[in-house]
This record gives structure tokens, sequence and C-alpha cells, in this order.
């Protein structure tokens, strides 16, 4: 699987909800594998690269470095 397939599974819910809503980056993951917790840290790194907002409990955090669950929404002004 390439970084491109990790990116557009990413980037769909976060087209579909629009700006202000988000999304548990997992959801992503398990659309790309069965063993999609093995796969989350190279989610999260793509995500990092992206259009994408990553919060915790509402506040932003880097993607990759956030310890705990995250979640994605597309960035102000994204479409």
């Amino acid at each position: 699987m390439t970084d491109d397939e990790i990116a557009e599974e990413l980037m769909r819910p976060a087209r579909v909800r629009w700006a202000g809503k988000t999304f548990c980056p997992s959801e992503a993951a398990r659309v790309l594998s069965e063993e999609w917790r093995d796969l989350m840290p190279r989610v999260r790194e793509v995500a990092a690269g992206l259009p994408l907002v990553a919060t915790q409990k509402g506040v932003a955090v880097d993607p990759v470095e956030a310890k705990g669950p995250i979640r994605l929404g597309l960035a102000e002004g994204e479409t």
C-alpha cells in the first residue's frame, strides 16, 4: 500500500464531513488493512502532510508526536 492510497482514504471522510467535523484516523486504517493497528503510525505520518488538523480533546496536536487517540478534520479553508 502506498502513501497516496493512505492519503486518499484519509481525505475521503474529511471532504465528506467538511471543516469543523472530525473523524478517527483508524476509520481509514480499517478500510486499508485487517491489521489496521499496525498501520496507525504510518497513517498518522501521512496525515501530517495533508491539509488536515489533528486534535486531542479539541486542542491541535502533531499527529505523529501525540500519544493516545486523536481526531482528524479538514483544515479551515480546504475543500
